[in-house]
């Protein structure tokens, strides 16, 4: 398997009557476009095999999807919604899908539904939802712990983090 963060989700999709007979025989496939599109670019694979009347493929490699695994025997519908999502919301999409195993209707009803935005961490998102609650006095704005607050939020189950990059931290509540 291979990861390149700058392509479009794609898979390399086999066709196993050739493969069980010796011969190397598929195509990449690009996965953010619609499953039925998909499954006609596999039939026209499979319409060109060394072994006539070949009809079942399976998903040797995949390529674009940022670290999400995409099994083997993986549904062509599913594929498709997971290369769309990654497509539109890169390592965000990729590590909601990581974070629900996979469940890309929880990862799209999440990212609807609990994101907060993007922080540096944590710890910036709860002085910013604290400053918008109530107001600190001065005199006490420096003694406020807000790593602790950021801990003990995530620990406790009412947030959690997508980290993208250095200092890019994403903010979900937990329903």
């Amino acid at each position: 398997m291979t990861s390149a963060t700058d392509s479009n989700p794609r898979i390399y999709v086999a066709c196993l009557a050739a493969y069980n007979n010796g011969y190397l025989h598929g195509a990449w496939i690009d996965a953010d476009q619609d499953a039925d599109e998909i499954r006609d670019e596999i039939a026209a694979m499979l319409a060109r095999s060394p072994i006539k009347g070949a009809e079942d493929y399976a998903i040797h490699d995949y390529e674009g999807f940022e670290g999400v695994i995409i099994k083997e025997y993986a549904g062509i519908e599913s594929v498709a919604r997971m290369g769309a999502f990654i497509a539109e919301h890169g390592a965000l999409g990729a590590g909601l899908l990581e974070q629900f195993i996979g469940d890309i209707d929880q990862a799209e009803s999440t990212l609807q539904d609990c994101y907060h935005g993007q922080f540096t961490s944590l710890a910036d998102y709860m002085e910013e939802l604290t400053a918008e609650s109530v107001t600190i006095p001065e005199a006490l704005r420096y003694y406020v712990d807000w790593e602790a607050m950021a801990r003990d939020a995530e620990m406790g189950g009412e947030f959690f983090t997508i980290e993208t990059a250095r200092d890019e931290v994403h903010i979900f509540s937990n329903r």
